[in-house]
């Protein structure tokens, strides 16, 4: 499965215009999607409350995966609206 390590850049962390583009993308994604935290906690990228849940900060790190068609492109996408 296509992974990508990003360190969130973002101003304000995930907060919730983040959040909503990351699900947003996720969403319109023909796989799953995942995001892991340093700490080991997975959430599903479809859910705003579970990524809103994880209270990321700028300077945490985190894994993005992606299965399906468009992965490594998504992945791309996915880090660049956490970089900011």
């Amino acid at each position: 499965m296509p992974s990508r390590s990003v360190v969130i850049r973002a101003e304000g962390g995930a907060h919730a215009r983040p959040v909503a583009e990351l699900v947003r993308l996720s969403l319109a994604h023909q796989g799953p999607v995942g995001l892991t935290t340093a700490g080991g906690r997975s959430v599903d990228l479809g859910s705003v409350l579970a990524v809103m849940d994880l209270a990321l900060v700028p300077g945490d790190e985190v894994v993005l995966t992606a299965e399906g068609p468009g992965a490594e492109r998504l992945l791309e996408t996915l880090a660049g609206v956490l970089d900011g």
